[in-house]
């Protein structure tokens, strides 16, 4: 097994953070750190890369494993280029984004938690988001996509496989 490695970049991020708390209080930093690992694993965190990132901040590995398998914006296992985070609770559930989940499944062929066979694509519903006024929406990558409609989403599935030929 290779040995696991963040940037020079990634380093000097996570300890620009770590000076911005009182000494001894590096788990403060977890979630900004788990972002720089995920980004710096290609999206998603294994056991090695949470184990390095404890090691890196000197914690205990199961205080980076109970966050990270906490908050849906961290992924455990490899996903698409683009991940859709479809939000799924009331407000969203009640504008329709139960239609909209099961249209982006029949549309590429995949369930809840899997990947596109090309690798583009993971459907990954998502609990509260935080923008209930804009219902339904999804997060793909740092950006909303709101009001959404079957219309949107194919549009948007079209302009993502554009992108990438």
């Amino acid at each position: 097994m290779a040995e696991v490695k963040f940037s020079e970049e990634a380093y000097k991020k996570i300890e620009e953070l770590i000076t911005r708390y009182p000494e001894g209080k590096q788990k403060s930093v977890l979630i900004p750190a788990l972002h720089i690992a995920q980004a710096e694993s290609n999206g998603w965190l294994d056991v090695p890369v949470m184990d390095h990132l404890a090691e890196t901040l000197n914690l205990e590995p199961v205080e980076v494993y109970e966050v990270a398998t906490f908050y849906t914006m961290f992924n455990l296992k490899p996903v698409g280029k683009h991940v859709l985070e479809v939000c799924q609770t009331g407000p969203c559930m009640v504008c329709g984004s139960d239609k909209i989940i099961d249209h982006i499944k029949e549309k590429l062929n995949i369930d809840v938690g899997e990947t596109t066979k090309d690798g583009l694509f993971t459907l990954k519903p998502s609990e509260c988001l935080g923008a209930c006024g804009y219902a339904p929406m999804m997060m793909l990558g740092k950006n909303y996509k709101e009001f959404l409609t079957i219309e949107k989403v194919d549009e948007l599935i079209e302009e993502l496989r554009k992108q990438d030929q």
